[in-house]
């Protein structure tokens, strides 16, 4: 039998962390002169000028930093082909004297836009924050985490499991249709995964955005549970056009985000709880 006390104790102790954290206090509301007083629109235009500078420098020191490590990138991206048993198989070649440096061009791209991300992130905190509230600043941070959180863990599953599955069903369907193949454009191929990869981590998002909603007081935990059937419905349907045309990929991402869904509804109802204990 479960102690009522204990489940007290821990719903008090999520009660006053959700206070300390995400709520308004007496002390905000004092502090309230020392939030960024108004300023002329031409300053805040500056500061936007600024942020918009360094964003931009960031990204293409992102991109110098990942420059010489595209060639390791490359063998990265390859390695699920050994994954899938096809090493030695099917090669990747470039079929144009260009291949080379538009996968170079690709990688900088990408990887240049991941490294700078947080240097972004950094510069745009600092031109927003100065005018939120404490609570406000903790909300944006946790949702920001959690986002990257997800969004590694969707690249994460991606590249560790669905891969390998989807190059290897794909390679054995097209010998079933009698065409074999044996060569994958660079291009394509490159292309490709990292699009995979992108939908991923992008289709783990689902989950922030209901609980962003939920926190907001948009949606209630009852209407996530309500219909949860067709959320399960939709999942399926979007894995099915994220993902390569078989089903075990559709599978892979769907079932995680089903229950991200039923995580997703937890979390809600639990914001409501501790709200109303707030109150």
């Amino acid at each position: 039998m479960a102690d009522p006390k204990g489940q007290g104790a821990r719903s008090g102790l999520a009660a006053r962390l959700f206070r300390r954290f995400f709520t308004e206090t007496e002390a905000d509301r004092a502090h309230e002169d020392e939030l960024d007083p108004p300023r002329p629109f031409i300053e805040h235009f500056i500061d936007l000028r600024d942020c918009v500078v360094r964003a931009i420098l960031s990204w293409g020191a992102g991109m110098l930093v990942i420059a010489p490590f595209a060639p390791w990138v490359m063998r990265a991206l390859q390695r699920p082909l050994a994954q899938a048993g096809l090493d030695g198989q099917v090669v990747v070649q470039g079929l144009d004297v260009a291949a080379g440096f538009n996968i170079f061009m690709s990688v900088m791209l990408w990887g240049g836009t991941i490294l700078a991300l947080p240097a972004i992130f950094y510069f745009i905190a600092r031109f927003v924050f100065p005018g939120l509230r404490r609570h406000e600043r903790n909300l944006i941070l946790f949702v920001l985490g959690i986002g990257l959180f997800l969004f590694v863990g969707g690249v994460w599953l991606c590249y560790g499991f669905t891969l390998r599955l989807a190059l290897r069903m794909l390679i054995a369907f097209n010998a079933w249709m009698n065409v074999p193949t044996t060569i994958l454009e660079a291009n394509a191929y490159v292309s490709i995964i990292l699009k995979i990869l992108l939908a991923f981590g992008l289709a783990f998002q689902f989950p922030l955005i209901l609980l962003a909603l939920g926190w907001l007081g948009i949606i209630r935990a009852e209407t996530l549970r309500r219909h949860r059937g067709l959320a399960i419905i939709l999942i399926f349907t979007v894995a099915m056009f994220l993902t390569p045309p078989d089903v075990l990929s559709q599978v892979i991402m769907a079932v995680p985000m089903c229950i991200l869904y039923e995580l997703t509804i937890w979390l809600v109802r639990l914001r409501e709880r501790l709200a109303d204990d707030t109150e």
